[in-house]
């Protein structure tokens, strides 16, 4: 008997350890499902019909043909994302419903006295989507050729010429403004509802020249009535290859280059973000979906969750001091 006592010592041990492993087994499980099993919603927080909400239908079709589950969209647009942003973060951390977010999330801090969100804590990004400049655009009736002859003239007449984009605080009034301190001139910085009127303007004459995506004012560039003169970002566009930057027309430093990304909210396992990504990195890197992308101005490009998480960071701290420097009253 003493011996059996001896032996059941020995063996109790190593019995709860094996016990203990049995009773995680269940929950790792649970943790790492085979993702995905049902269909998966992806917010986004612009209307239908947009740029954004056209890139994301077109990876959410490729990720259904890729993932073998429904991708679809689901429109909430408005409140500087706060909507989209509040539905995502009302519903489980399973990688069933995702978000995507963009350079404007970035700007949205900047622009509210308190977010009902913190896009960086509240949300685990899954990767990157697509990249884009903006152009700066003139009447084809207008005297400047080059952006460099509008720098000129702005120098010349200081507050004269007026320069359009849409509403204040969106990435592209920002830009202008960014435009204005890197240059070292002034110009009079005129807000619209929509990108139409602001183009119309254009047209008509009452402005000298107007920041936009290059695909919102592409027909009547191709129709002749108006004159590409850059593009936003440090390298040219591989959209626009002929168009030079900003930089090259002689403003150092300045590079402004729009993004959207995908999101999950905070919590999801890490193997669904996995999962994901591998799926993002292979569409991403097809030549039809670049093409695809491209047609809309965009450069696809997937990165690492770690790369997107760092450029939101830091876009936060660049857009911050742009307002501030602007003093655009927070909302």
């Amino acid at each position: 008997m003493k011996s059996f006592d001896r032996i059941h010592r020995r063996l109790l041990p190593a019995a709860l350890a094996i016990l203990a492993i049995c009773a995680v087994l269940p929950r790792q499980t649970l943790a790492q499902p085979n993702y995905p099993t049902r269909p998966v919603r992806v917010v986004v927080p612009f209307a239908a019909g947009g740029v954004a909400d056209t890139t994301a239908r077109i990876v959410a079709d490729k990720l259904a043909e890729k993932l073998g589950q429904r991708f679809y969209v689901e429109n909430q647009p408005g409140a500087g994302g706060i909507t989209a942003a509040r539905t995502a973060l009302g519903a489980a951390a399973d990688g069933y419903t995702l978000i995507m977010l963009t350079n404007g999330t970035a700007v949205s801090v900047s622009l509210f006295e308190k977010l009902p969100f913190d896009p960086v804590k509240d949300f685990t990004p899954v990767s990157s989507l697509g990249f884009f400049d903006f152009a700066f655009v003139t009447s084809a009736s207008s005297g400047f050729k080059t952006l460099a002859e509008f720098i000129a003239a702005a120098k010349q007449k200081p507050g004269a010429l007026n320069v359009g984009t849409i509403n204040v605080g969106s990435t592209q009034n920002l830009s202008a403004e960014l435009f204005k301190t890197s240059a070292n001139i002034d110009f009079t910085l005129v807000p619209f509802r929509g990108n139409h009127e602001a183009e119309v303007a254009l047209l008509q004459g009452s402005l000298s020249l107007v920041i936009d995506s290059y695909s919102i004012l592409q027909g009547n560039i191709d129709d002749g009535k108006l004159r590409a003169l850059a593009s936003s970002g440090s390298v040219r566009s591989e959209s626009t290859p002929e168009l030079p930057t900003v930089q090259e027309s002689g403003v150092s430093g300045y590079d402004v280059v729009s993004w959207n990304a995908l999101f999950a909210r905070s919590g999801t396992p890490p193997e669904i973000i996995k999962t994901l990504n591998a799926a993002l990195q292979d569409i991403l890197g097809d030549a039809e979906t670049k093409k695809k992308f491209l047609t809309l101005g965009i450069e696809a490009r997937a990165g690492t969750p770690e790369a997107i998480e760092d450029r939101l960071k830091s876009d936060i701290v660049k857009w911050r001091a742009v307002t501030e420097k602007a003093k655009i009253p927070k909302q």
